[in-house]
């Protein structure tokens, strides 16, 4: 590592993405970190119960700008064995805190295009205020945990390496420097 304070491990960082699905599931949670296109009709029907008279579906997408900068694309990537864990984790203890029926969360890795889902998040729940306040917090707390970071890329321009936490901050990687992530 550079002894450089403005060089940053992240600008020479090449991530590995998993070339198939990981996945952690029980008959009541359901977590995925996927390099491919993720399915909200299957993550309702994972959620749907019996008990359950309320589902909520949350879907994070790719906006095309951020702080009024064009961005041209994003690439998430984490380290999977440890957010597997922190997502299911986050599973379970949503559904004890807000006594859900079921939860699943699917996070999107590599490439992901402008208006492209890179989060959805499905939960049920006996009634509709429960599972109302279960998605946002799951929502909240995958950002602010799992060992999730997005390369947002700028039209034109550098790209910043961030964790979902770190709002307008992260580590500027300037045009030249940025890798391609693997393609899969």
């Amino acid at each position: 590592m550079s002894s450089d304070p403005s060089v940053t491990e992240g600008s020479a960082f090449t991530p590995d993405i998993p070339s198939e699905a990981v996945v952690k599931a029980t008959d009541d949670i359901y977590i995925e970190l996927t390099p491919h296109d993720l399915d909200s009709r299957a993550l309702t029907t994972f959620v749907r119960s019996p008990s359950a008279g309320a589902t909520v579906l949350f879907i994070g997408t790719t906006r095309d700008s951020f702080n009024n900068l064009p961005v041209s694309s994003l690439a998430y990537t984490s380290y999977t064995p440890l957010a597997k864990n922190t997502l299911f984790n986050i599973a379970t203890t949503i559904l004890d805190k807000h006594k859900c029926a079921k939860i699943a969360i699917s996070h999107k890795l590599g490439e992901c295009p402008i208006g492209e889902e890179s989060i959805v998040i499905a939960v049920s729940a006996p009634h509709r205020k429960a599972a109302w306040l279960a998605g946002e917090e799951a929502l909240e707390m995958t950002k602010d945990t799992a060992e999730i970071w997005k390369l947002e890329r700028f039209e034109g321009g550098e790209g910043v390496w961030r964790a979902n936490r770190d709002g307008a901050r992260g580590a500027k990687v300037p045009k030249e420097e940025e890798k391609e992530l693997p393609k899969v």
